[in-house]
């Protein structure tokens, strides 16, 4: 159901918009969790190691897919606040021909390069085989990938945040069941839980798009619509472009770091995957709100209501190192079995605890912080600010103290470079939210 987001109470508004985006995101991480898990019991740290530095190319390809679906959502979201059925339309057709030639390129290029890639992250030797395989089957999935995005990008314009939770659900349950059934049932090892991922994406898409069909929301669209002018390209890579380059640099960056990890043996390397997957959980929060924050702002600047967007960054702000503070502290309490629920190696456990006591603490609150204004700034358009954000926390900070730390220290100090490197993005964050220059952008 589409919502109006420039009316009513922020912090309602905000909060019933942000809830189902946070267990979407639970969600949609559940199914690579699993492969994780499943992958692990049956296949050992080798299986484990294998999918987390896969993951971490899966992670930029689907940071180039959420780029495309970002511009798309927020230009549906300044069309829905600004009244305008026709601008809507043309938004929606130009997202989708767009999806479809990303899709393309990320495919073929994905396929290309995916070997030598991980090679060059040094996936230790019994671990090579089982990557490229896992990585070759998902990038033939990527058109799926775009088409679930675009889609959910679309309702999260429009303000419905509750139907692309249900259809992560689908996916889940797809999910879980066929790797129990291609994993462990049949013994496909990583080609099976690669299959799996496919298979649960493909079924959630045609779900999404059968949806959008059957309520109506695609009515109007005609052939024309799907040959987007210059003005609407320019208007969506505006926002797309910078925030997929946002997103594959934060991505690479982790990528280029699982290497460093990976050089440490495989212990090390499983233990570096299983904590990034579980900062990835405690993180969820913060995207969930950012993602509406996100929203909130394009319909409200598509309406002429700057004061109101402001409100929404920083109610966001509290909601937002609220919820990280609890997922922090219970990571904090648990550290040990969580690690073990992956890995039930020592050594793989001594060396994940090792990473969450450092990298999943305090450095959230500063997370949190530039995560949330790199949302405002995507909503009201200015996702260049976003995009070096990005540049200063993921390459700047990130590389350069993982290399500096990194040699000095081991392990640990790629750990601590990971919990320092939002700090000075989150102050730049401030500075450009209190000079208030964005207030004066009108809608795109």
């Amino acid at each position: 159901m589409t919502s109006d987001l420039t009316t009513g109470s922020v912090p309602k508004r905000l909060f019933r918009f942000a809830l189902p985006l946070l267990f979407a995101n639970v969600l949609q991480s559940l199914y690579q969790l699993v492969d994780m898990l499943v992958v692990g019991r049956f296949l050992g740290s080798p299986g484990l190691a294998a999918v987390s530095s896969a993951a971490m190319l899966c992670y930029v390809i689907t940071s180039l897919c959420s780029g495309a679906a970002t511009g798309g959502s927020v230009l549906v979201a300044q069309r829905q606040g600004a009244g305008d059925p026709e601008g809507l339309r043309r938004v929606i057709g130009a997202l989708f021909t767009l999806s479809g030639l990303i899709a393309l390129a990320v495919t073929a290029l994905g396929l290309l390069t995916c070997g030598p890639i991980l090679r060059a992250m040094h996936v230790p030797g019994e671990a090579l085989a089982l990557a490229h395989g896992y990585l070759l089957v998902i990038c033939g999935g990527t058109f799926f990938v775009l088409g679930y995005n675009a889609v959910c990008g679309v309702l999260r314009g429009l303000g419905d945040s509750v139907s692309p939770l249900l259809f992560v659900a689908l996916a889940t349950a797809v999910n879980v069941a066929l790797d129990l059934l291609l994993v462990g049932a049949l013994g496909l090892g990583t080609v099976g839980a690669a299959l799996a991922t496919v298979c649960s994406q493909a079924v959630s898409c045609l779900a999404a798009l059968r949806f959008c069909f059957r309520r109506g929301l695609f009515s109007g669209l005609q052939p024309r619509h799907f040959l987007p002018g210059r003005a609407l390209s320019i208007a969506l890579l505006r926002i797309g472009l910078p925030t997929a380059v946002q997103l594959s640099v934060v991505n690479l960056s982790y990528l280029l770091v699982t290497g460093w990890f990976n050089l440490h043996g495989t212990a090390a390397a499983a233990a570096a995957g299983v904590g990034l997957k579980v900062n990835t959980f405690a993180a969820m929060p913060c995207w969930a709100v950012g993602m509406a924050v996100t929203t909130m702002a394009g319909q409200c600047m598509g309406a002429g209501d700057p004061d109101r967007a402001a409100g929404a960054l920083r109610w966001g702000l509290h909601l937002s190192l609220a919820l990280c503070a609890g997922t922090v502290a219970l990571v904090q309490l648990f550290a040990e079995p969580i690690v073990a629920l992956f890995d039930p190696n020592p050594a793989v456990v001594a060396a994940g605890v090792t990473y969450l006591r450092i990298c999943c603490s305090v450095n959230f609150a500063f997370y949190a912080a530039m995560y949330l204004f790199d949302s405002l700034a995507t909503g009201v358009g200015a996702a260049g600010l976003a995009m070096g954000n990005a540049m200063l926390h993921s390459v700047v900070m990130r590389l350069a103290l993982s290399w500096w730390l990194g040699g000095a220290l081991g392990f640990s100090g790629l750990c601590w470079a990971e919990m320092l490197a939002p700090i000075p993005s989150a102050l730049l964050g401030l500075l450009w939210f209190r000079l208030g220059r964005w207030r004066r952008r009108g809608p795109l």
